[in-house]
């Protein structure tokens, strides 16, 4: 028994005439004949009873038939969810994304990649850069949305694309003497205590924030540190001390938090999509696809881009 013969004998349910049915299908009525009388053969029953006028189909027939019908309709299901995930369009991806993408970067990509690949199943964690590389390369997360590296940094194993440029901004208290201060020397902040995340988990936006300090003629003073940017706000908020964050976290405003503009403008600083080296997987190359051809991944802020 094989699938052609299922088709056979379920076309001639249909037509009940071989004429017809070998037309339908594409073949010669006596290679049609020799298929069904195959199939009865193997079977042991009649599917059809025959004369020289007309076809009709027996009650074992009927009852084969039927599940042939299924049987060609799991099958054809089968082979779609074959090219479907041969060609990445079902699936599952595991993508890990720093915060600072959450506000504005992430909901434009993920419309954009949803809109296109419907059927894949994403699970997102929120993960600091370095965690990130250290999970792509056990294979716990498939791509990641980070910080990225300087040049000839990226650890080894891992690739990526810039998809981004975020600007930085410094968050001050919204009482605080300097928040109405636009653009906002960065000189003018040396000696205020500073929130800022350990630089094991963000190396370069750590080294970016206290390069800048340096270029200033000033050593950042940590008064706090906190792992995460949404915390980092909070305790801007609390009056705790002040911090220099990506824009795009403005877009949280933050009660009780003044975000502005420092001078000289600093350089943005690159997000990357990062993947392991040799990815063969057609889901991440899909998202890759799709996530570095965006035209919403905005090349940081302008001094026009004032967020305070």
């Amino acid at each position: 028994m094989n699938l052609e013969q299922l088709r056979c004998v379920v076309v001639l349910a249909e037509e009940l005439h071989f004429g017809r049915t070998a037309r339908r299908l594409g073949l010669q009525q006596p290679a049609l004949s020799q298929q069904v009388r195959r199939l009865e053969d193997e079977l042991g029953v009649a599917l059809f009873e025959r004369t020289t006028r007309e076809v009709g189909i027996t009650a074992a027939g009927e009852s084969f038939v039927a599940e042939a019908r299924r049987a060609l309709h799991h099958v054809e299901k089968a082979r779609l969810a074959a090219r479907q995930t041969g060609r990445g369009e079902v699936g599952r991806l595991s993508l890990g994304f720093v915060g600072s993408a959450v506000p504005e970067l992430l909901p434009r990509l993920l419309r954009r990649f949803r809109r296109a690949y419907p059927g894949v199943e994403l699970e997102m964690r929120e993960l600091p850069s370095a965690r990130q590389a250290e999970e792509l390369l056990a294979g716990r997360i498939d791509v990641g949305i980070l910080h990225a590296w300087g040049e000839g940094e990226m650890p080894e194993g891992l690739a990526g694309q810039e998809i981004h440029r975020e600007a930085l901004v410094a968050a001050l208290p919204r009482r605080h003497p300097l928040a109405a201060l636009a653009p906002l020397p960065v000189a003018r902040l040396a000696g205020e205590p500073f929130i800022l995340f350990p630089r094991r988990l963000g190396p370069a936006l750590h080294d970016r924030i206290t390069g800048l300090a340096r270029s200033a003629g000033f050593e950042i003073r940590v008064a706090q540190e906190a792992g995460h940017m949404q915390t980092i706000l909070g305790l801007v908020a609390a009056e705790v001390g002040v911090s220099v964050v990506p824009r795009t976290m403005a877009a949280l405003r933050q009660p009780g938090v003044a975000f502005q503009r420092l001078g000289p403008e600093p350089a943005p600083l690159p997000i990357q999509l990062v993947w392991r080296h040799g990815e063969v997987s057609p889901v991440v190359r899909n998202f890759r696809t799709v996530l570095t051809a965006a035209p919403a991944a905005r090349r940081g802020a302008t001094a026009a881009d004032s967020p305070g």
